[in-house]
């Protein structure tokens, strides 16, 4: 009687029933969940319009994968090739002196001091950097008008990037506060920044600009402006842009290193590095601004810069067409950087950077305006104080291979 009550408790065991053994009684199956149905059934309702709806944009999503659209960039840096190759952001008057003082390379930590002295304004500007591999953090102070600037970016990750820049100034209508947030897609950019800003009525200037890929060559975007000065008042005005490039080849890139892997097994959203780049801007004024840039070598590049200003008559003038266009070069020597232009205005200019030593440079620059019979000059000195040794100076791009 033992036995057979001892075989009968093991039959009825949940673990010898699920072994299969011989004469095992199957355990009752579990209980359907009452919750599960129900969702199921909630769910089910929706698939006649989510099922094509998930499939059509599944389609859509191979469909420009296989067309190889590539990660166009952002909108600020449109024309930033074209603007690091003509002198117009580097030329100054007069005399300058900036000495700066590398404390720590890794975390970078900076301390400078820029002295400046030209017919329109004599300055000396204390500044401070700190970056790593996700912070930037910049400051720059005038004691001689107590102005204070500061720029901030923080990398959230490969795709987006927040930046913050400040301005307080004895001036009025000086100060200023702008945030702004980029998002890179794999096949788009995404620019969102407000310009002082109102938490309350949400007044301030507003930007938004979009760019995206439309071929491996061809992009298309727009970047609309809001201007709300009050709660009651908005004026929204909207530029179209376009940019036309050379036939992209994978690079990374150090402004987005991310990879997405295509349906063909290639990666999309790199940033590429073209030969040549065109770009074309309607702003809502009427006016066109063209440029393009040329990669002719390792060394030398070109640039040409085209601009109407076309003007209606108003309070502030009579009516005014006129156009300017600039072209320039520049050419990297193993330890000289010069850069010349030239402009339908009658300006011819030039902008040497010397290298005498790794840690000094001595820059000088000139420019003749023909059509006004004037001329400006400027000259001046960089010198740079580190503890790298001559090894992490070349590692850091500092001192040119030898």
């Amino acid at each position: 009687m033992a036995a057979i009550n001892e075989k009968t408790t093991l039959q009825q065991d949940p673990l010898f029933a699920a072994s299969g053994a011989p004469g095992a009684v199957p355990a009752p199956a579990a209980a359907p969940s009452g919750g599960s149905d129900y969702y199921n059934a909630f769910t089910s309702v929706f698939d006649p319009v989510s099922a094509p709806l998930a499939d059509t944009m599944n389609r859509f999503h191979t469909w420009k994968e296989n067309m190889g659209l590539i990660q166009p960039g952002t909108v600020e840096n449109l024309t930033r090739p074209v603007s690091t190759t003509l002198m117009n952001n580097f030329f100054f008057e007069g005399m300058r002196a900036d000495l700066s003082k590398i404390v720590s390379p890794n975390p970078a930590f900076q301390i400078s001091h820029a002295f400046a002295v030209g017919p329109q304004k004599n300055n000396y500007t204390f500044g401070a950097l700190f970056a790593n591999d996700k912070t930037f953090l910049h400051g720059q102070f005038e004691p001689s008008t107590g102005g204070v600037n500061m720029r901030a970016n923080q990398t959230w990750s490969a795709t987006d990037i927040t930046k913050i820049q400040g301005q307080l100034s004895s001036a009025p209508g000086q100060t200023m506060f702008q945030i702004e947030h980029d998002h890179l897609g794999p096949h788009y950019s995404l620019n969102l920044k407000s310009i002082n800003p109102s938490p309350l009525d949400f007044t301030g200037l507003h930007f938004v600009s979009l760019l995206h890929s439309f071929t491996s060559r061809l992009s298309l975007g727009f970047e609309t402006i809001i201007q709300r000065t009050s709660p009651a008042e908005t004026i929204p005005a909207t530029s179209w842009l376009l940019k036309y490039t050379s036939q992209p080849t994978a690079a990374q890139s150090v402004e987005n290193p991310m990879t997405m892997p295509t349906a063909h097994g290639a990666t999309s959203g790199i940033p590429f590095v073209p030969s040549w780049t065109a770009t074309a801007q309607l702003q809502p004024t009427g006016n066109v601004q063209a440029t393009y840039y040329h990669r002719l070598s390792d060394k030398v590049d070109v640039a040409l810069d085209f601009q109407t200003m076309f003007q209606p008559a108003s309070f502030m003038g009579p009516a005014k067409r006129d156009a300017l266009c600039t072209l320039g070069a520049k050419y990297e020597f193993r330890m000289a950087t010069l850069r010349t232009q030239i402009d339908s205005a009658g300006k011819v200019g030039m902008l040497l950077e010397q290298r005498i030593a790794p840690t000094f440079s001595f820059l000088i620059g000139g420019e003749l305006d023909h059509a006004k019979n004037t001329s400006r000059f400027g000259f001046g000195i960089m010198i740079e104080s580190t503890t790298m040794t001559p090894e992490e100076m070349m590692a850091a791009g500092m001192i040119p291979p030898q």
